[in-house]
């Protein structure tokens, strides 16, 4: 569907300029984690290509879309080495970087879902598979870099709601027949500007219910004990 909004040329354009985002990502936390420039380019493409590596696979697109594009593969090496030499300069442009990467998240889960479900799968696991594309990737990069995703941290901006409300309005779409390039640009940009929204206002998921009755908070990185 998304192809019928975008030329070929303009989607690969978009593609790109997503896996370029998340692979920055992952070079950067490389850096903040001291990984030589080996490390820093398995971050990059990790971050880049997880997500939609996992949705191929899970839905026998094969072989996957990264390894067929040669571009797909080069760029988070373009990424990495950009943090190498400039890291300083993309530190102080992260919050250009998180734009660019909600934008990323915005494409990546709407495409994810429409190809899953082209795939056959029935709605539910298309949206899940739309939310696996989008997010996939830093999950991995986290687990390689040793620490909990930030998709399980209670301390960080939402980012998987905006994913899954992106990829939610593609499935509803779907069932109502009203998928179409106006509907698939609507749920990308209602996931983009969610995800601003979090960060501007840093809105995040609620914890348990009266969980302190039961265990103590759990101490986060750096956080003195009391």
């Amino acid at each position: 569907m998304l192809q019928e909004f975008f030329t070929p040329t303009v989607q690969h354009a978009l593609d790109l300029a997503g896996i370029f985002v998340f692979a920055i990502s992952g070079a950067l936390l490389a850096v903040r984690k001291n990984f030589d420039v080996f490390g820093m380019a398995v971050l990059a493409e990790v971050t880049a290509l997880g997500g939609g590596l996992f949705r191929d696979l899970v839905i026998g697109a094969v072989p996957p879309a990264a390894f067929t594009d040669l571009g797909y593969f080069v760029m988070p090496l373009v990424a990495t080495v950009l943090v190498f030499f400039l890291h300083p300069v993309v530190e102080r442009t992260q919050a250009a970087v998180n734009v660019f990467d909600a934008a990323g998240l915005g494409l990546f889960c709407v495409a994810g879902t429409t190809k899953a479900h082209e795939y056959g799968l029935g709605l539910t696991f298309s949206a899940v598979l739309g939310l696996a594309t989008g997010v996939g990737g830093g999950v991995l990069r986290d687990v390689l870099a040793n620490e909990v995703p930030s998709l399980l941290r209670w301390d960080r901006d939402l980012y998987a709601v905006p994913a899954v409300v992106g990829a939610t309005m593609v499935a509803l779409c779907i069932h109502f027949g009203m998928l179409n390039p106006f509907t698939s640009a609507l749920a990308a940009v209602t996931t983009f500007v969610l995800r601003l929204l979090a960060l501007r206002f840093h809105w995040r998921a609620p914890r348990a219910w009266n969980r302190r009755s039961a265990a103590r908070e759990e101490q986060l990185p750096g956080k003195a004990t009391a």
